[in-house]
């Protein structure tokens, strides 16, 4: 008997009433026929799949793969509209070449004056989905102008009404959301608290455990500030901020709904970024070796990271690909950034503009309530630096590519006025003097640094540097080179040197 494929496919939403859309209904078929016709059926393929787009069938192609290369002579389809949806492309390849049967329209590819009706009938499918799928963009583009939340509420979120499909607060897990807010901003590290709550058997958004990349996702939502949210594109599906048409923000929330407060909102990413000590006067995490986030992979622009006694490319560690991968030892390039760091304070003079830098970073570092709205404007210049950064990343990566591209330039507009407000802001502050006698007389940094902990004196190194690149060593064994290998980027300086 000669063989015979079966290809099953059901859409995700099935249609209330066809019940011959199950795979079990459409396999028995399949193989009533088979039987029927003197065929012995060798594999069974089956796709469940949306039906609302052209999306990638790997059983699909691989079942007409074994047509095309010969391995069965027949394959079997329940219809034409559950076996193609791109139309006459996927048909006519293998009409003459293998038998092809569909069951609901009785129709078979051996029969010539059914070949016309398969690519008809292929084409009607195509255009039926094609109709389907605009429908579909356009509905969900028109209620998320509306302000309409369209998939499962986030969490400590919930639907208030199902026409509208605005939020509210989940009272079960709103109170977390907002416990979050207020740890980070406090200083609390993402995975201290995550250990947190995972010791008090509080359950994730996932329902199991908590991590510290979920922490971070909750505090860089702009859900939480009531605002509609997209989906970046490709592996990083981090939600953005979406914008109408018109460029503007869309309210999410229902009525009276009250968001996360917003400067409580600021402070959280402030301090998660680094740019500010939380209201406990501490910084994220209790950081254990010197240069961890100074260092840059001159390879390819990585972090690195600790890795036994080496700092080595973050990248490179992860799997991803890297041209020249650093790596360097910790006790020589420590020691290397400390000498150069000695002596570049020490010989600087009392109007230079490295001097006016350390000057308002140190005012950050021994910030008390008294200069707490200085505190506040250092770090608000931080974070809109990083949030022009931002806009560049996200451009790159694609997110103004499309319909939002228009808005690109404003909101260019709009990062870099803030920036200058902020700058603005923190110079009135900046001209107050500061007394910074110990930091540049050599011998009072010296006793002040052996008696500083690992971080006080990674506070100290950051009063001058913003970034440290390292090339990979010339060869395997080569003899340290800190003069040739490494670049800093003072904080007075724009570019490395």
């Amino acid at each position: 008997m000669q063989e015979i494929d079966l290809y099953l496919r059901k859409s995700k939403r099935v249609r209330e009433g066809e019940s011959a859309l199950t795979f079990r209904a459409q396999e028995a078929k399949g193989r009533a026929w088979a039987e029927a016709n003197g065929y012995t059926v060798r594999k069974v393929w089956a796709d469940n799949l949306s039906a609302y787009s052209d999306v990638r069938r790997p059983q699909f192609e691989k079942a007409l793969k074994a047509l095309k290369n010969g391995e069965v002579p027949a394959l079997w389809a329940y219809a034409l509209d559950r076996f193609s949806r791109k139309g006459a492309a996927d048909v006519v390849p293998i009409l003459g070449k293998a038998r092809v049967i569909f069951d609901y329209e009785g129709l078979d590819s051996v029969n010539d004056r059914d070949r016309r009706w398969i690519i008809m009938k292929a084409e009607d499918a195509r255009e039926y989905s094609a109709r389907l799928s605009q429908g579909v963009r356009d509905t969900k583009a028109r209620q998320r102008d509306e302000g309409a939340w369209l998939s499962a509420a986030p969490y400590g979120l919930r639907i208030a009404d199902k026409r509208s499909r605005k939020l509210e607060h989940d009272p079960k897990t709103w109170p977390i959301v907002l416990r979050v807010f207020e740890c980070i901003a406090s200083g609390v590290s993402a995975r201290k608290l995550a250990d947190i709550l995972n010791t008090e058997h509080i359950l994730s958004p996932s329902g199991g455990t908590w991590r510290d990349s979920t922490i971070r996702r909750i505090i860089r939502n702009p859900v939480y500030e009531g605002w509609q949210v997209v989906a970046k594109s490709g592996r990083d599906t981090t939600p953005v901020l979406y914008r109408n048409r018109k460029g503007e923000r869309v309210p999410v929330f229902a009525e009276g709904v009250e968001p996360v407060p917003a400067d409580l909102v600021k402070r959280a990413r402030r301090v998660q970024a680094g740019h500010q000590r939380g209201s406990l006067g501490t910084r994220p995490g209790v950081a254990t070796h010197l240069l961890t986030d100074l260092l840059r992979c001159a390879g390819c622009g990585a972090s690195m990271c600790v890795m036994g006694r080496s700092y080595v490319c973050n990248a490179h560690a992860s799997g991803k690909p890297c041209p020249a991968p650093a790596s360097v030892m910790r006790t020589h390039i420590d020691a290397y950034i400390v000498a150069r760091w000695s002596a570049r304070l020490s010989a600087a003079e009392p109007d230079d503009a490295l001097v006016h830098i350390i000057a308002e970073r140190w005012q950050l570092l021994t910030a008390t309530e008294a200069v707490e709205e200085a505190t506040e404007a250092l770090a608000a210049v931080r974070e809109a630096e990083a949030a022009i950064e931002q806009l560049a990343n996200d451009r790159q990566a694609g997110l103004y590519s499309g319909a939002m591209g228009k808005h690109f330039p404003r909101l260019v507009r709009e990062a870099e006025a803030t920036l200058a407000e902020a700058q603005k802001r923190a110079a009135a502050f900046a001209a107050q003097t500061i007394e910074i006698g110990m930091i540049l007389d050599h011998a009072q940094l010296g006793e002040a640094w052996e008696a500083a902990d690992i971080p006080t004196k990674r506070d100290l190194i950051r009063l001058a540097i913003d970034r440290i690149t390292v090339c990979k060593a010339p060869r395997r064994g080569a003899p340290w080179d800190g003069d040739a290998r490494v670049t800093i980027q003072w904080a007075d300086t724009e570019q490395p040197a």
